[in-house]
């Protein structure tokens, strides 16, 4: 289904948002991992609760308001809002399993790193999509 000028005007609303946001923390964590191993996180548990009801909210917020499937920023930002969903999902409903998951990326940390930097080059990329790139006459118009 092609994209009207709503949808790309929404996509490139969520993308200011959701890129530079995927493009500091990513970056931030791939920089500070090796001294991140020590947080604790898991040993509170108020804190592992309201961390997956805040990805929860903002999972089902992108959800509700992005269902849009008709480009590559828009796939992104989509995939992004049910990533987010599940993973406060586990983090509510399984804790324990994301807590080995955790440990586990911990003795894999050049590759934990690895997969932060490209979230950052993707944050970086929907930032662009978001800030940057020029609007078509159509988006333009609407834009005014």
């Amino acid at each position: 289904m092609p994209a009207t000028a709503e949808s790309r005007a929404r996509t490139r609303a969520f993308a200011r948002v959701i890129g530079p946001y995927v493009a500091i923390v990513p970056a931030i964590i791939a920089v500070r991992l090796p001294e991140m191993g020590s947080l604790q996180f898991f040993e509170l548990p108020i804190i592992v609760w309201m961390t997956g009801a805040l990805l929860l909210f903002a999972g089902l917020l992108i959800i509700a308001n992005h269902q849009i499937w008709s480009s590559a920023p828009a796939v992104a930002i989509s995939l992004f809002g049910w990533f987010l969903a599940l993973r406060g999902f586990v983090l509510l409903a399984m804790p324990q399993l994301m807590a080995r998951g955790v440990s586990g990326s911990m003795e894999m940390m050049p590759i934990a790193q690895a997969g932060m930097v490209l979230l950052a080059a993707l944050g970086a990329w929907l930032t662009y999509i978001g800030w940057v790139r020029k609007l078509d006459a159509t988006e333009a118009r609407r834009a005014q």
